[in-house]
């Protein structure tokens, strides 16, 4: 097995959570009302319980490290997610520390940011 990180982020709601996330193609699965795990081929993410979150002061995030970017974001915007707000999703762009990214924000406010490195640029 390849050593793997998994972000763990707050739900005020993993049922909404599940749907939001199940809407931009990842598939889920709820553990009654204590845990969510999400997968998108070999992306995967965890929810915990926050009910109290408020979504525009979290600070909650990861960063998503994929092969195609651009396809990533062409089918999370099959979503019609707006371009600003909570949710939201932003467009993929060059980076000046060597990666093509762009930003998800999730329903409580988790920033996911996504990329790749660029030729000669990045980690």
């Amino acid at each position: 097995m390849t050593d793997l990180a998994i972000p763990t982020l707050p739900s005020r709601s993993l049922a909404r959570t599940q749907a939001f996330y199940e809407g931009l193609g990842f598939s889920g699965e709820r553990f009654g009302d204590q845990y969510l795990i999400v997968e998108r081929g070999s992306l995967e993410l965890h929810f915990f319980p926050y009910p109290d979150l408020d979504p525009a002061s979290s600070s909650f995030g990861a960063y998503l490290r994929v092969d195609d970017v651009d396809a990533l974001h062409a089918a999370f915007a099959r979503a019609g997610l707006p371009a600003q707000g909570i949710p939201r999703l932003t467009a993929p762009e060059h980076k000046p520390w060597g990666m093509r990214e762009f930003a998800l924000v999730d329903l409580d406010g988790s920033l996911l940011r996504v990329g790749r490195v660029v030729e000669g640029g990045g980690l």
